[in-house]
């Protein structure tokens, strides 16, 4: 009894490759209906790449206990929510803190992939990214961008 190689070019293979990464239109499938304004694919590869650079240099806020308490204190940044956060009520309320405070905010369609921005195993649905020198060209491209969208209904 020998045991038969699996061929890497079957379609098997293929689908087991697959699965590690799904593509940004495969996210969008599990979206919340209040996530608006929804950062496009290029705004999102630009936000992880921020988020790395600012994990490196400690300057993120994680976590909804701890981004909440950090905007009542009055700190600046771009907040970065999932869009795929179930249920809505855990984090409904940080948008309209944001408005008041005139902070921007973006969601973007993976709490998995946010958390593995941030260098976390854990899914995370709320990011803010403070500015800080050393990555200060990559975060005022991505504070451009996302006041660029268009606002929420």
């Amino acid at each position: 009894m020998t045991k038969i190689k699996a061929d890497p070019d079957a379609p098997e293979a293929q689908a087991e490759a697959c699965l590690g990464e799904r593509t940004y239109h495969e996210l969008l499938v599990n979206l919340n209906p209040i996530a608006q304004p929804l950062a496009s694919r290029r705004l999102t590869r630009k936000l992880y790449k921020c988020i790395k650079k600012a994990v490196k240099q400690k300057q993120i806020r994680r976590g909804v206990k701890e981004v909440q308490k950090f905007i009542n204190k009055g700190e600046k940044g771009i907040m970065v929510l999932a869009g795929d956060t179930l249920p809505i009520e855990v984090y409904c309320h940080l948008p309209v803190m944001c408005e008041d405070r005139n902070l921007p905010y973006v969601y973007i369609p993976s709490k998995t992939d946010l958390g593995a921005a941030a260098g976390s195993k854990r899914p995370t649905c709320v990011i803010m990214v403070k500015p800080h020198e050393e990555y200060q060209e990559a975060y005022d491209e991505c504070l451009e961008e996302v006041q660029a969208l268009p606002p929420p209904m």
